[in-house]
């Protein structure tokens, strides 16, 4: 296997981790009984009897987010944001292995029958990661759009930061409807690293250039006295 090919599979991964996560997700929304989404909140699936198909999807979307990072930085050799923008992705991806792993507390009756109590120290762990994931994301946005506008593409410098900033504010337009515009959010947000993933696969790697064009280099002259 050539390190394009391993570039290119690694940022597959960030391609198929959004539509991925969301159409598990989703099924499940709308399929257990008592959970609404304009109430409850995504990760809140990941308790119960079937608890554990979201915790392997916040986990298995988070390893293939920092897949992709790998493969982002693979591709973006040099230039603003080649080393922070993939770094920033891992942290998203390995904020959501986190909130895989420390499940969330009962909330706003759900699962059915459930009792609200004090934050339990997963419950709080939970809490962290997904701040610490989303900050990310808003960072690794910003760091992006400021690479393209050095690179004059400000269509894509345009949507990284309003991806970043549409995922940061919209939730907090509305609290009654917090869960549904977090989820819209995360859809608008993690559609972006797929994005840009998408927009990676076309740029050749830097490696693979170097090697083509050490291929096509002539062989140094052999000394005549040898």
């Amino acid at each position: 296997m050539t390190d394009t090919t391993t570039t290119k599979r690694l940022l597959a991964a960030g391609v198929i981790a959004t539509p991925l996560f969301f159409t598990v997700a989703f099924a499940q929304a709308f399929s257990r009984d008592g959970f609404d989404l304009s109430r409850h909140m995504l990760s809140q699936l990941a308790m119960g009897d079937l608890g554990w198909l979201q915790i392997a999807n916040f986990i298995v979307t988070g390893t293939l987010f920092m897949a992709a990072a790998v493969g982002m930085r693979r591709t973006l050799r040099q230039g603003p944001g080649a080393k922070w923008g993939p770094r920033l992705i891992g942290i998203v991806g390995a904020g959501l292995i986190a909130a895989g792993v420390f499940v969330t507390d009962p909330a706003a009756g759900y699962p059915v029958g459930s009792v609200e109590g004090e934050t339990s120290w997963h419950g709080m762990l939970h809490g962290v990661a997904a701040m610490a994931s989303g900050l990310a994301l808003l960072a690794a946005s910003l760091v992006f759009a400021r690479r393209f506008l050095a690179g004059k593409r400000k269509g894509w410098a345009i949507y990284s930061a309003a991806g970043g900033i549409v995922y940061t504010v919209l939730p907090q337009t509305n609290p009654e409807l917090m869960s549904l515009l977090f989820a819209v959010a995360s859809l608008i947000g993690w559609t972006w690293i797929s994005t840009i993933s998408i927009h990676l696969l076309a740029v050749p790697a830097v490696g693979a250039v170097a090697v083509r064009a050490t291929a096509h280099r002539p062989p140094p002259a052999i000394p005549r006295d040898l």
